[in-house]
């Protein structure tokens, strides 16, 4: 196991590769990171002012796609041409100093997280823009292409249910054949814990890990599960109304791509997202998501 101290000499090391010039003012470990361990660092002189390091310290997901890295970089470089602001690379090491492990530099954005907003539907509608924008990006050249986390044995009812008949349903629709759809760069993990705000609006979207070229349902179908789950459907359904109205009738929604979302988001237990927890809300257990979940699919079900 990494330990603190190990991170903070890796990045000094790193800084000192990167800037001989450059001088720490502070570093501090980011919260919410599930899948890799985060710092910012402060630099009172240098290139850069603020920069975020992350580190790939997750054994299984390297193991399962060695790839990453690159893919992150080549995510924040295509990125870096939308309207909404992402992060800027700067930098990847293949094997930090100390730590042995991959880890990518990139710029800081100003901001942060914003989950519990006072005035939830206009928060909505914002998270819908910043997804838009990012949709207008084509990515026919990007390598890496959308594919469902599930595979047909994860389709099953829960044992938690209150509502099988809806479950039943949910499986019959995934396992029919995928809508068409148009291609375009997907975040492919778009959720308000990835997005940062500043004085009331979006400043940024973060964590390019997963970008792939797909259909943008995939990416409303994230958001909306995580907005139903945080909040409720009603939610949920204000961030699909704004997106639809942004599209302008070029947008079709097909129930489809929620239920796909759905059984992704299922493959582990059905729990309260760490994440949520580490940015300070407060009320959610375990049992509230089994409740909301059912509440979502049965509403998707009665909808499609």
């Amino acid at each position: 196991m990494i330990k603190t101290n190990d991170y903070v000499h890796a990045i000094k090391q790193l800084v000192n590769q990167l800037d001989r010039e450059a001088k720490i003012a502070a570093m501090k470990q980011l919260k919410g990171s599930t899948s890799s361990t985060l710092y910012e660092v402060s630099l009172e002189q240098g290139s850069w002012r603020e920069i975020v390091i992350r580190f790939f310290d997750h054994v299984e997901w390297l193991r399962e796609e060695p790839d990453v890295p690159q893919h992150e970089v080549a995510s924040l470089q295509i990125a870096a041409n939308a309207t909404i602001k992402t992060p800027a690379y700067i930098a990847l090491y293949e094997a930090a100093p100390i730590v042995g492990m991959p880890a990518i530099v990139m710029e800081k954005l100003p901001g942060g997280v914003v989950l519990d907003p006072g005035e939830r539907h206009q928060w909505a509608c914002q998270l819908a823009r910043a997804l838009y924008a990012i949709h207008q990006l084509d990515a026919d050249a990007f390598p890496w292409e959308y594919a469902s986390y599930h595979t047909e044995k994860d389709l099953n009812i829960p044992a938690w249910t209150d509502s099988p008949e809806s479950w039943k349903q949910a499986i019959q629709i995934v396992r029919g054949r995928w809508p068409t759809f148009h291609s375009c760069l997907i975040h492919r993990d778009y959720h308000p814990a990835n997005v940062l705000w500043q004085d009331g609006a979006v400043s940024g979207v973060v964590d390019w890990a997963n970008a792939c070229r797909g259909p943008a349902a995939v990416d409303l179908g994230h958001c909306r599960i995580n907005l139903a789950l945080l909040h409720d459907v009603e939610t949920a359904d204000a961030f699909l109304q704004a997106y639809e109205s942004l599209s302008e009738g070029k947008f079709i929604y097909n129930a489809y791509w929620d239920l796909v979302s759905v059984f992704d988001f299922l493959l582990g237990p059905l729990q309260v997202y760490p994440g949520w927890l580490a940015f300070g809300m407060t009320g959610l257990t375990d049992k509230l998501m089994e409740e909301r979940m059912d509440t979502y699919v049965k509403h998707i079900i009665a909808n499609k």
